[in-house]
């Protein structure tokens, strides 16, 4: 199930929040963990299982941690135990079938590869798990005593599937006591149709157009270079959409969850992007992987060889082939290149400037990105540079955008931050003119909202591309 499909919109959100909001606050948390049971179920029922494996593993470490806090061995035996059986279980279904097909490629087997399919949201809520224990171990969070609020915790719905990555000690307050009233309604909702807006009516058209350039048997090099940005925006709306509509649901439900983009595409330098990009994943990665090894306090080499397993890990997080890898040593080189070489000279640059240097080498990333398939890979990247079956003419390119040019417009334009200064430049004023603004802010959601379902309905072209991961 996914927030921009029917069922979601039409059946299971409108009778979950019938509840939520009619009972005491004391049963909220057991209809959100019955829902969200639901919500991860109505794909694969089994991996149910998993998940709460995976969850007890960690509220039990927990326990013992505390327990046990002035008895470092059994602390420290609890710790790494709890730690194998998670990163274990996440190794074993998502990269054994790549450990296999690498092995058969390195030494000219055929050992058949287990074809064992990935569980919905396992690196989401495997990395949450991971850091409680983590915080619980450091003495950064205490440690949940009720294992039903923890698991209400790890299985939440609104952030299950696609993040953002919520750590405990951001919601632990709010598992028990938590504010929800008019406002924080009114406000979530907002945001969840502003995110089913940019998911439904950007996000799946300009997939679309990316579709049919990459499925051309031969492309001019601005038609090359106009499939993958449509890919990155494609991405970016898909996956920042679905953070919105979680943020939106999360804090309609009275919880606070980062923020996970901040307009990255606007970014002027790579440095600048990842700290906008997929925010709590970088978040993750720095506090739990990149200080932990040292950070960049113990010399250059040990700092690059620090910067380069992060960014191996974060790469192969995103997916269980090498193209992913490669992509996050792309980023990692780049980052590095930054840092000890021109970093300085391109501070000294124009914004504009910067701003073309870091779209150029983002969409080039992403075009890395999209190819699971390397050979795929190898054949697509030439024809940004005119090689091999690229077409001398750039008709094909005009062709798509003028089937295409308002929903490519619209995506450049609103990767930027327009919306927040309409809606600042709205609400500034006198009091009659803030009404009028909120009046028609709702007033617009709710036509937004109109327009997604009618797309909905049309179309059957709806994909997620962070569904398995």
């Amino acid at each position: 199930m996914v927030f921009s499909g029917i069922p979601f919109l039409f059946f299971f959100l409108p009778v979950f929040l019938i509840l939520y909001y009619l009972i005491p606050f004391k049963f909220k948390n057991a209809v959100l963990l019955a829902f969200s049971l639901l919500f991860y179920a109505w794909g694969e029922p089994v991996y149910i299982l998993l998940m709460l494996l995976s969850s007890f593993v960690d509220y039990l470490d927990g326990l013992i941690l505390e327990k046990f806090a002035d008895r470092k061995n059994i602390r420290r035996l609890s710790f790494i135990l709890a730690l194998v059986i998670n990163i274990s279980i996440l190794c074993f279904f998502k990269y054994a079938d790549l450990a296999v097909e690498t092995v058969n490629a390195l030494f000219h087997l055929k050992v058949k590869a287990p074809g064992i399919a990935l569980p919905i949201g396992i690196s989401f809520y495997t990395f949450q798990t991971v850091s409680y224990s983590i915080d619980v171990y450091r003495g950064q969070v205490k440690a949940e005593k009720n294992y039903f609020s923890y698991l209400t915790y790890v299985s939440m719905f609104p952030q299950l599937i696609a993040g953002p990555i919520v750590r405990f000690s951001t919601v632990q307050k709010d598992l028990h006591q938590r504010r929800m009233n008019e406002s924080c309604f009114v406000h979530g909702f907002k945001r969840f149709c502003l995110g089913l807006f940019r998911k439904v009516l950007i996000a799946n058209q300009i997939g679309e157009l990316w579709d049919i350039i990459r499925s051309a048997q031969s492309r001019s090099i601005a038609a090359s270079w106009l499939g993958i940005l449509c890919f990155t925006l494609q991405l970016y709306y898909d996956f920042s959409a679905y953070s919105d509509m979680a943020i939106g649901l999360g804090e309609a439900l009275g919880f606070h969850f980062p923020e996970n983009f901040i307009y990255p595409l606007s970014a002027t330098s790579i440095t600048d992007f990842w700290r906008r990009w997929h925010v709590s994943l970088s978040g993750w990665f720095r506090d739990y992987v990149y200080i932990p090894l040292g950070g960049n306090r113990k010399g250059v080499l040990k700092h690059l060889r620090n910067m380069f397993a992060v960014w191996f890990l974060t790469g192969l997080w995103h997916g269980a082939s090498w193209n992913y890898v490669i992509w996050g040593l792309y980023h990692g080189l780049l980052l590095t290149l930054e840092k000890y070489f021109w970093g300085k000279w391109l501070d000294k640059r124009s914004a504009f400037f910067k701003h073309i240097y870091t779209l150029l080498i983002v969409v080039v990333g992403f075009g890395i990105f999209t190819f699971e398939d390397l050979h795929e890979l190898a054949a697509y990247f030439p024809g940004l540079i005119g090689i091999g079956n690229a077409a001398v003419s750039a008709s094909d390119s005009l062709w798509y955008l003028g089937n295409y040019l308002p929903v490519v417009i619209f995506a450049i334009v609103f990767a930027f931050p327009v919306w927040p200064k309409i809606v600042k430049s709205m609400e500034e004023g006198n009091r009659y003119r803030q009404k009028l603004a909120g009046i028609c802010e709702v007033l617009l959601m709710t036509a937004l909202f109109v327009l997604c379902v009618a797309a909905l309905v049309k179309d059957v072209y709806n994909p997620f591309l962070y569904f398995r991961f």
